[in-house]
């Protein structure tokens, strides 16, 4: 009895309390990062909040956030949503929940957040609008919801690039100039007369190089606020990310941009990205860039220069590699071992109602009595199910949930094409 007793006590106290900890650094990651903006316009801004709280059951947890958000006929709708975007996409959120289940409700909390922030921007009457590039990252998990043409990319530890945002300028979305037309916009190129078209192609009217971005309420409604959404896990290896508006992707390609900062500290690479990005085609437009590393413990942030003969995968793992360890033990070492990069979901579809169906996790997120978009009360036999009018609603009936009140419900049909497209009120543009 007594030596059972002892093989149960040769584990010592102190190396339990190491796994522990150990335990803690692999679900925690540390993150570094920083920005650069050269300006022309003065229309880009960007959002960042690290050590953001949340309460999960007795303890707390952290999550942090960064947006970038590119303005467009003025600044008012990129500061409009720099300060109330995060605000509403939480405001979606179910209380109560998990880490898995709180990051499994975050892509339908962006969707009702990007469009609650769109309707009430819109209700001030301004016609400016903003891109938006907006990410959450939570423990090893990245989410990132976007409209418009800045992007966010990734380089995980073991090699290769990511790409979490979609472009959405009409000249190279073939997807979306179909959405639009159907929805009663017209797309072409810029007439000077004659017969003669310059430029990209735009929605008309408006003249809108984009067909998704929050405000822009002299284009038309089927320029949507719907983000496209994508959702990546990644190793205990960790990895970089890039968020730029197009001053940057204009110029650099997403390689290129990865390279040109290679062994730099976050924000010398985001200043190096910056520079060479106005370098190459001069300083046009607002040019603004964030990095942000994403690391184990214990490591240092700043990877040390090496060669281009290094394979991509070589490279980064000697980035973030652990320090050698003088202990005999392997309780240390076990924690480390990268496991694989995962993408964990992704939905671009510009449908409010596809968007907020069921099908997606957490399916009974949204109470009962609440518009699922702007979070108003809503009276009995008063909301509108999102399935009403639908084409194809399988299963689901007109009187299931969840629900949106009469303003929403007003808007996902002009954004759906399913009445004429008309502005509530009439403004000057700037």
């Amino acid at each position: 009895m007594s030596n059972k007793n002892e093989n149960h006590q040769t584990v010592p106290l102190s190396v339990l309390l190491k796994r522990e900890l150990a335990n803690e650094k692999i679900e925690r990651p540390e993150i570094v990062h920083g920005q650069a903006s050269q300006s022309k316009k003065g229309e880009d801004f960007t959002l960042v909040k690290t050590e953001c709280q949340r309460v999960v059951g007795d303890g707390v947890s952290t999550y942090s956030v960064f947006g970038l958000f590119d303005g467009h006929n003025g600044s008012a709708a990129a500061i409009y949503s720099k300060e109330n975007l995060l605000n509403n996409v939480l405001a979606a959120m179910p209380s109560d929940l998990n880490r898995d289940e709180w990051v499994a409700a975050l892509p339908r909390a962006f969707v009702a957040g990007f469009v609650k922030t769109d309707k009430e921007f819109q209700e001030r009457a301004q016609t400016s609008g903003t891109t938006v590039t907006f990410v959450i990252i939570e423990g090893w998990v990245i989410s990132v919801a976007s409209v418009g043409d800045s992007r966010c990319i990734l380089e995980p530890a073991e090699g290769g690039v990511y790409y979490l945002s979609a472009d959405h300028r009409l000249e190279i979305n073939e997807e979306e100039r179909l959405r639009i037309t159907a929805s009663g916009g017209e797309v072409g190129r810029l007439n000077t007369g004659g017969g003669a078209e310059i430029g990209p192609l735009r929605c008309w009217p408006g003249g809108l190089c984009l067909s998704r971005s929050i405000g822009d309420m002299d284009v038309g409604e089927f320029i949507v606020p719907v983000p496209y959404v994508k959702q990546m896990k990644l190793s205990s290896a960790g990895g970089r990310l890039i968020i730029s508006s197009d001053g940057v992707w204009d110029a650099l390609s997403a390689e290129t941009a990865l390279d040109c900062c290679r062994g730099m500290a976050p924000d010398a690479a985001a200043a190096q990205i910056v520079k060479d990005a106005v370098g190459h085609k001069g300083l046009r437009d607002d040019t603004t860039c964030i990095v942000i590393d994403i690391l184990p413990h214990e490591k240092l942030p700043v990877p040390l220069p090496q060669s281009k003969k290094q394979g991509k995968g070589v490279l980064f793992k000697s980035m973030f590699r652990k320090k050698p360890c003088d202990s005999s033990s392997n309780v240390e070492k076990e924690y480390i071992e990268p496991d694989m990069v995962e993408e964990l979901f992704e939905e671009g579809s510009a449908s409010l109602s596809e968007r907020l169906d069921s099908k997606y996790p957490l399916c009974n997120m949204f109470k009962l009595f609440m518009c699922a978009v702007c979070q108003v009360e809503i009276k009995p036999g008063e909301g509108i199910s999102i399935h009403s009018g639908s084409s194809n609603p399988g299963k689901l009936r007109p009187w299931d949930g969840p629900f949106l009140c009469s303003s929403c419900q007003e808007k996902r049909d002009a954004m759906e094409g399913k009445r004429p497209s008309g502005r509530r009120c009439d403004s000057d543009s700037d």
